[in-house]
């Protein structure tokens, strides 16, 4: 089959449109796909062993003496067995470990025999060190009465052809529901939208028990169309690892996993609501309106904070959960300003209406006052994804003996003050921003990576760590797109900084 026809039909192709931020790496076998999908196998596991690559040996260990065999290093087993002294007659021993590095030209190696080693001349105990093509490595104290291997990749090429690298935004890849990356995700049709089994199983939970007519199939969460099934998508759980090994802070809490899994329900491809023969003819339409009744305005029959919706009041939908709200041009407190979408959380919780009222309302906390959001951590696409920038702009706020927190309400002051050049703020109504605006968690984001890169500009070169005081600027700034492509080239040159070329 046509490997490219396959991954057009996967729900990720949607996201190819829409500038990616983050590159992640996924062994990809085109031939055996269909077989991945059903299975749900990862992409390297049953290997054939008709060839090195194949079998998952990615590197070996070649010995200075010509009349000891090479050591094969294999995915699988990262455990090295081999020969370590010609006087112990011919006894392999396990005396490393050996894995990849953070990319294809490097790797790591632990000793573990219970004599010391040597790596490129370092007398190595129990510590992780750094290793590459050429690397000369002893399996003892000291090379007299020891081989002398020198490390090689063997499979860079190969492993090259067979990895596809996905363009992949994040936020692309979270549950609607609960806003966090997906976790054992699943796909409902037709609308091929994804979430986490345990988040979906509760809505449909909940759907099922507020729903009259309950042959009728319930509503997408995110686009309200009518699921007619939904299954366990493999190929797209094999991603969310591969995140979670690239993102390492996206992982939640034992907790949070343990309640999602207590909720999960869809062990297996499900078939949702009755299947109705199909007439070639239009359906006629229904005798009146009833399309909203499913999942009602709460003020459309109570009375909430001295409002209650009229018989034909003007409703708008929330970007976020999909539930309607009144249409109250007057309130601050419905439309996102940074991207125009509109959000109910803060209505609802300013009208006193709670999830007990209605499961249809977004948590409080997706849609804020930008002085009353927090954050606590760096986000993944600040300075356009580049690691090496972000982990810079981290290091100089430690440096700097403050918060987070109170370094973004710095800047913020800053910017209520018009101390900074707007023109960078990629959000619509940038001039009618202000600290009391209301912004969704997505706005708010791009809203902390714009302080943050002013933050870093206004930096001085003596209080930037040593590593990073010296670079030169990239011609092309902060619109480089070498940097996410080109590790050495991200790390080499300063990114946080306004395009230059071209200009005198």
């Amino acid at each position: 089959p046509n490997p490219n026809s396959e991954l057009k039909r996967s729900p990720l192709h949607a996201t190819r449109r829409r500038r990616c931020t983050h590159v992640i790496s996924y062994l990809f076998l085109p031939r055996r796909l269909p077989a991945l999908m059903d299975s749900g196998e990862c992409s390297n596991s049953n290997p054939s062993a008709s060839s090195p690559a194949a079998a998952g040996v990615w590197a070996k260990l070649v010995p200075a003496d010509s009349a000891y065999p090479e050591v094969a290093v294999a995915e699988g087993d990262a455990v090295v067995c081999s020969l370590v002294a010609p006087a112990a007659g011919g006894e392999e021993l396990a005396w490393c470990e050996i894995r990849r590095g953070g990319d294809a030209s490097s790797a790591t190696i632990r000793n573990l025999s219970s004599d010391a080693i040597i790596v490129d001349g370092r007398v190595i105990q129990q510590e992780l060190v750094d290793i590459k093509p050429g690397s000369k490595i002893v399996p003892g104290p000291r090379e007299e009465g020891h081989l002398v291997y020198t490390f090689d990749i063997t499979a860079a090429k190969d492993h090259d052809k067979n990895n596809v690298k996905i363009l992949l935004d994040i936020e692309n890849a979270k549950c609607s529901i609960c806003l966090n990356l997906w976790h054992d995700v699943v796909t409902v049709a037709p609308c091929f939208h994804n979430f986490c089994n345990g988040c979906f199983s509760e809505w449909l939970r909940r759907s099922s028990s507020k729903s009259r007519d309950k042959s009728q199939s319930a509503a997408c969460p995110q686009c309200r169309t009518p699921v007619q099934s939904v299954g366990r998508n493999h190929f797209l759980h094999n991603i969310e690892e591969a995140i979670l090994q690239a993102f390492s802070s996206l992982q939640r809490s034992d907790d949070e996993i343990a309640l999602l899994e207590s909720y999960a329900s869809v062990k297996s491809n499900l078939v949702l609501g009755k299947q109705k023969n199909q007439s070639r003819k239009r359906p006629l339409p229904p005798a009146s309106d009833e399309s909203n009744d499913e999942f009602p305005c709460p003020q459309c029959g109570t009375e909430f904070a001295g409002f209650r919706c009229s018989p034909r009041a003007a409703h708008i939908q929330c970007n976020g959960c999909g539930g309607l709200m009144p249409a109250r041009p007057n309130t601050s407190i419905q439309k996102c300003l940074g991207c125009d979408g509109s959000f109910c959380g803060a209505y609802w919780y300013s009208q006193g209406v709670n999830s007990s009222h209605c499961n249809l309302i977004c948590n409080q906390e997706t849609f804020r006052m930008i002085s009353q959001h927090h954050i606590s951590r760096l986000p993944d696409t600040l300075h356009g994804g580049n690691p090496y920038e972000k982990d810079i702009t981290e290091r100089c706020i430690q440096k700097s003996g403050k918060t987070l927190q109170a370094v973004i309400s710095e800047w913020i002051a800053k910017f209520d003050n018009k101390e900074l050049d707007r023109s960078r703020l990629q959000l619509n109504n940038v001039e009618a921003i202000t600290s009391r605006t209301y912004l969704c968690n997505h706005c708010y984001n791009k809203f902390v990576d714009f302080l943050l890169y002013w933050f870093r500009v206004s930096t001085p070169r003596n209080l930037l760590p040593a590593d990073a005081a010296d670079r030169d600027s990239c011609w092309y700034g902060f619109m480089c797109r070498t940097q996410h492509h080109r590790q050495d080239h991200a790390k080499k040159l300063n990114h946080v900084c306004r395009p230059t070329r071209g200009n005198p």
